[in-house]
């Protein structure tokens, strides 16, 4: 019967992920840590990876309370590197590396290509619009009983005029960092992730 398990776990295994020592060497992870994430990657997707619509449930979990389907579409978008329609274990643990441990300059960029949907380099208001959207739906209305409608959108206003140095009606990546700098608030934020781990 250990045989036909072994074959079992050896069809169902689509993706070993390299060397841990290569990933610590890439990551700003522990060998101990990667090990405990890779455990945890595994029992939620034991093939080794992980495509959209698992993707979306594992995320739904955290925000009992939204729709949180969009933002984790546009999320997984930003993890899948390779834009295959899956994400490994190196694509997650690489995006998780930044956003946990990376430099303020590494988690910006990151976001950047968030929210740059068509990723054409630049973020346009309805980018934005779509992100800020997906964010307020994931956190649902019991979060925010007293938000109106259009909050979403008086939000986005605000903050892309702010972006948009040279108003020329989209965000660029410079713009974006050095805006996202000169906000305590975003500077805040961004310090939070660091504290999970």
């Amino acid at each position: 019967s250990d045989k036909i398990e072994d074959e079992l776990e050896m069809t169902t295994v689509c993706h070993r992920p390299e060397g841990l020592e290569q990933l610590e060497a890439q990551t700003n992870f522990t060998k101990r840590e990667l090990q405990v994430l890779y455990r945890g990657f595994k029992n939620e997707c034991p093939s080794g990876v992980v495509n959209e619509e698992t993707f979306k449930q594992i995320y739904a979990q955290f925000f009992p309370h939204g729709d949180a389907s969009t933002y984790a579409h546009y999320l997984f978008t930003a993890f899948d590197t390779a834009h295959n329609g899956s994400v490994k274990f190196e694509d997650f643990v690489m995006a998780l590396s930044i956003l946990l441990r990376g430099t303020v300059h590494e988690k910006l960029r990151w976001t950047f290509n968030l929210y740059d949907i068509n990723k054409d380099g630049y973020i346009n208001k309805e980018e934005m619009m779509d992100i800020v959207k997906a964010i307020y739906d994931m956190m649902g209305k019991y979060t925010y009983p007293v938000l109106k409608e259009d909050a979403p959108r008086q939000h986005v206003e605000v903050f892309f005029q702010k972006m948009d140095k040279n108003k020329d009606g989209v965000v660029t990546l410079d713009e974006f960092i050095e805006s996202c700098q000169e906000d305590d608030n975003i500077m805040r934020s961004l310090q939070l992730f660091e504290n999970v781990m």
